[in-house]
């Protein structure tokens, strides 16, 4: 069986990147027989100038959508979409838009801990956001997020207080841009592929049989 890498590019208050997430888990799933799939959630920031306060929700969205309509367009869409998806969107609980790069770091140290824990911490920030409302640019809501995940409450604030991998995760996300990133969520395949957008789990799942395919190639053809 073929192991193949996915890097996604995402950010944890765009809710096509919960969505894209969800996506991923279910194709994941459906090529399980087929395919060894090894998953890490790289940063991205759709508001990197977002104050670190955060700012009011509603009308953050209504300036950056286009007003109340184009929002409430939006939320319907992606409510509908959620649940086929096993998301219960509560984008009505949301009060605060956060800076995210508090939560970056958090999910770099627990990549560095272990990707299962990157992927449960992932899920429950995601949730925390969209589903319960939580404001995750606030320190004490992700050290109860990350403590739940079973990383170490003490340790994660200490690399906190201390300013631990500021630069490295913004160095991250420039080179996201770097590379032509502009939207979320990315998923880029062993590397070398990119699939760009919340796609179905079926344009998921056949990525990575093709690209599985390919590697199965080269291997046999000594490439």
């Amino acid at each position: 069986m073929e192991t193949v890498t996915i890097d996604v590019v995402s950010d944890v208050v765009c809710p096509w990147c919960y969505l894209g997430k969800k996506r991923l888990e279910q194709a994941i799933q459906s090529v399980c027989d087929e395919v060894e799939v090894a998953v890490t959630f790289r940063p991205y920031q759709l508001n990197p100038d977002m104050p670190v306060q955060g700012v009011d929700h509603k009308k953050h969205l209504a300036e950056k959508l286009g007003g109340a309509e184009a929002v409430e367009r939006t939320h319907r869409k992606l409510t509908e979409m959620g649940h086929e998806a096993g998301i219960d969107f509560h984008f009505d609980a949301i009060a605060t838009s956060p800076n995210t790069l508090d939560a970056h770091r958090l999910m770099r140290w627990a990549m560095i801990e272990d990707p299962e824990v990157q992927n449960r911490l992932t899920l429950a920030l995601f949730k925390a956001y969209f589903e319960e409302g939580r404001n995750i640019g606030d320190r004490a809501v992700l050290l109860d997020i990350a403590e739940a995940a079973g990383m170490d409450r003490a340790v994660v604030c200490a690399l906190f207080s201390a300013g631990a991998d500021v630069d490295s995760v913004k160095e991250e996300i420039g080179i996201a841009r770097e590379m032509g990133v502009t939207g979320v969520p990315c998923f880029i395949i062993d590397n070398k592929y990119a699939v760009m957008g919340a796609q179905s789990s079926e344009v998921l799942a056949g990525a990575l049989r093709e690209v599985a395919a390919l590697k199965k190639s080269e291997t046999a053809t000594g490439a």
